[in-house]
């Protein structure tokens, strides 16, 4: 069933139905298959795509730049030097600018409050690329990598193991709530999601038929889990907080022994990037700091490049389902 979506943000998933987040991931589907088939849409043909970053990126930079140009639009990357935001110029200033120039704004940075203001005052469609509490276009990548090996999400066992009150945690949260999934977050108790928001999340459960589970106990929290998913310790910006979270999560490392407590065709997914292996800057300096084994990263339970390439599809899709022709 196709929904009109145009015009719309994403600014989060609270904002969208169940059936919109599974048209979404059911476009991606089909846009990611004409890729592969060589067949290249002009859906946002013409236009003018303003890509702002206050932080650095990979996946998200590059996702959106290869969707934009795919679908025939023109990326304007904008670093956090490009702009006057909150120095010269008010973001809601700033947005009242771009959105006479721009025919739609990606926004990564730091507070929620500078993309929820972009939303409201741009007057074009702005797409939440990350931000502190955040982060809905990971979460449409991660659900079309679980559909592609499980066939729907509706019902799936999905453990996220780690800091449990970051931005992707808080976006599986809504995500799995209103998709009906048998969502857990297995975490210590001092990193557990906001009340208010696991409040919501179980409102929409009511709704999906969705369950939603805290755990502090990795056994019981990974118990028959078809997906485990985690992310790095400590997010750009809590650099400082790194030492305490190795303690804290030190348990909650994703290896083979908790692979072998989930359902034996258990898929493990990582938003990226991963510390695995001592072979980065900082898990040299904290040989503890690594999320996930090396031994499980490079096994075959591992598809987070298959969800790393989904981000182009997803975001795609995004794009076009909301300003395209």
């Amino acid at each position: 069933m196709a929904f009109n979506l145009k015009n719309r943000n994403l600014i989060t998933l609270n904002d969208y139905t169940t059936q919109e987040i599974n048209f979404l991931i059911d476009l991606s589907a089909k846009l990611k298959a004409d890729k592969y088939a060589g067949i290249y849409g002009k859906n946002l043909e013409n236009k003018n795509i303003a890509l702002i970053f206050e932080k650095p990126s990979t996946r998200t930079r590059c996702a959106f730049v290869v969707a934009c140009i795919d679908e025939g639009a023109h990326p304007e990357y904008l670093g956090k030097d490009d702009l006057q935001f909150g120095k010269k110029e008010t973001i809601k200033d700033s947005a009242r600018v771009l959105g006479r120039m721009f025919d739609g704004i990606q926004f990564r940075g730091f507070k929620h409050s500078t993309v929820e203001i972009l939303g409201q005052y741009a007057g074009v469609p702005v797409w939440n690329g990350l931000t502190d509490l955040f982060h809905p276009t990971q979460v449409l990548a991660d659900f079309l990598t679980v559909k592609e090996n499980f066939g729907s999400l509706k019902g799936v066992s999905f453990a996220f193991c780690g800091d449990g009150r970051n931005n992707v945690a808080n976006s599986l949260l809504i995500g799995a709530a209103k998709c009906g999934m048998d969502f857990r977050i297995v975490a210590p108790k001092e990193l557990y999601p906001d009340k208010a928001l696991v409040a919501l999340a179980k409102d929409f459960a009511k709704e999906t038929g969705a369950k939603i589970n805290l755990h502090s106990d990795v056994d019981k929290g990974v118990k028959g889990a078809q997906v485990i998913y985690t992310d790095v310790w400590a997010s750009m910006g809590e650099e400082d907080k790194i030492a305490e979270r190795i303690k804290l999560l030190k348990p909650y490392q994703v290896n083979m022994d908790m692979i072998n407590k989930a359902d034996k065709d258990v898929i493990f997914l990582h938003c990226l990037p991963a510390f695995h292996n001592p072979e980065t800057d900082l898990s040299t300096k904290y040989p503890d700091i690594c999320e996930v084994t090396e031994e499980v990263f490079e096994s075959k339970y591992n598809k987070a490049f298959d969800e790393a390439e989904n981000r182009v599809h997803t975001i795609k899709a995004v794009m076009v389902a909301t300003l395209g022709k």
